[in-house]
């Protein structure tokens, strides 16, 4: 192991060992296990659930749900972002709708779509609605300030139209849209998780969340709460590390 990746390692441990200790005498102080209970009761609730099928089943079927809702909103935001910047009455059109869907709370949309969507698909949904606006206004942004000094180059040089996307136009637009990506990410999981609790459908963490809350099961909903926020950092880390190899290969 790398000198470098061993000190991050530690950083990380000290860091995380920190908040546990915070966590600990927050807990301590308060006294009562229903408003903040301990990190060990916390751990064997966790443990708890992970020995039961039903959680695996509710992991599976969240990242799907909240996976496919991220593609689908990062390849319907890319689409239109190229759109927009070829077509000026695209961009016209659809410009009030990117601002209205940043504009209104993601709790309006899940309750809006559920009069709509069945429960299975609403998650999947809402994190595509979250994402979509956020890699469409960015890699449009990428692409409306591309220097056009290098697109002359490469008329210059007799570069076909394909190869000029993948060898000018690609390398300057991927640094705003892996940054956005990444954020998005976030978003996606976020905000899927709680139109999970809202819809509640079967198999999910967001219905884990609702039931350990409604059965008042504090050290539940802080075990389920650790698993979201894990798997985000999971996800987030995959798509950096796939965005940083991609980099790689283009140089």
């Amino acid at each position: 192991m790398k000198r470098a990746e061993f000190k991050k390692i530690l950083k990380w441990a000290a860091v995380s060992l920190f908040w546990l200790a915070v966590w600990q005498l927050a807990a301590a102080a308060v006294g009562k296990e229903l408003l903040i209970p301990y990190p060990k009761a916390a751990l064997f609730s966790l443990i708890e659930m992970a020995g039961t099928a039903d959680f695996w089943r509710a992991v599976a079927f969240s990242m799907l749900r909240i996976i496919a809702g991220y593609v689908s909103g990062v390849a319907a935001g890319a689409a239109g972002a190229v759109l927009s910047a070829r077509f000026a009455v695209f961009k016209a059109l659809f410009s009030p709708l990117l601002h209205l869907i940043r504009a209104v709370p993601v709790a309006s949309f899940i309750i809006l779509a559920f009069v709509w969507i069945k429960s299975p698909y609403l998650p999947a949904f809402i994190a595509f609605l979250m994402v979509m606006p956020m890699i469409w206004t960015s890699t449009q942004s990428g692409i409306e300030n591309l220097d056009r000094r290098y697109l002359e180059m490469a008329k210059l040089f007799g570069l076909s139209p394909l190869k000029t996307f993948f060898e000018v136009k690609l390398p300057f637009i991927m640094p705003s849209f892996t940054a956005s990506a990444i954020s998005a990410l976030g978003f996606a999981w976020k905000s899927g998780v709680a139109a999970e609790v809202i819809c509640r459908p079967e198999y999910s963490l967001g219905k884990l969340l609702q039931d350990a809350k409604l059965y008042l099961e504090t050290p539940r909903v802080f075990a389920v709460t650790a698993v979201v926020a894990i798997l985000s950092i999971i996800l987030e880390t995959a798509v950096k590390r796939a965005a940083g190899r991609f980099a790689n290969d283009k140089h």
